[in-house]
């Protein structure tokens, strides 16, 4: 009894801890001596490493964050086939670390490359069509978090419309909205920017 307890529970841990490593402050102090949080945006996560510290090392963490959501979710998927709100949980729980990673005070990144890890290996069709609403978005918008908005947008829809189980679909949802909540900077930003053009060319115009 004692293993059925604990096994489960382990392994919602061990996925918090894996989301956790705080992979583009690693690569940055690796690469650069410098803390990640103190240039840029301050974010530890993919846009802000590649803005600061380049292509290689964006996407070192880019990949590295992916397989901080995909490897948890994927061991809980095989070790828990017909509990899928507990592989739901592990993804969550792999998310949440991302998110407000333990080792770096609780802060962290918003959790867009960790939920694509995760719901490749849940809901691969549905996450492959997102990720080509996030190429779209990107280069529509010359934004990377532009990209990661649509993908957020269109996951759950996709989910829903190509038939995952409901409870991956309801994950999809809440990831989702915890990406566009996590954004809400970038928006307010976006939304700046582009009120700043609009003036610009009406009086130009």
């Amino acid at each position: 009894m004692r293993i059925d307890i604990w096994a489960p529970a382990g392994l919602v841990a061990l996925s918090y801890l894996a989301g956790g490593i705080p992979t583009g402050y690693l690569v940055v102090r690796r690469l650069m001596n410098i803390d990640i949080r103190k240039h840029g945006s301050g974010n530890p996560g993919t846009a802000n490493v590649y803005r600061v510290a380049g292509a290689q090392a964006g996407a070192v963490t880019l990949l590295v964050d992916a397989l901080k959501g995909f490897i948890p979710a994927l061991i809980a998927h095989r070790l828990y086939p017909d509990q899928p709100w507990f592989v739901v949980l592990c993804g969550a729980a792999a998310i949440i670390g991302h998110d407000w990673t333990v080792f770096l005070g609780f802060k962290g990144g918003k959790g867009v490359a960790t939920s694509a890890g995760v719901f490749a290996a849940l809901t691969p069709q549905p996450m492959a069509l997102a990720l080509m609403s996030f190429l779209g978005g990107m280069w529509g918008s010359g934004h990377i978090s532009m990209g990661s908005l649509c993908a957020a947008a269109v996951l759950p829809v996709l989910c829903l419309l190509l038939g995952a189980p409901h409870s991956y679909t309801v994950a999809a949802l809440a990831a989702s909205l915890l990406i566009v909540y996590k954004h809400i900077p970038n928006i307010k930003r976006l939304r700046q920017e582009h009120g700043l053009a609009f003036r610009a060319e009406d009086k130009r115009s």
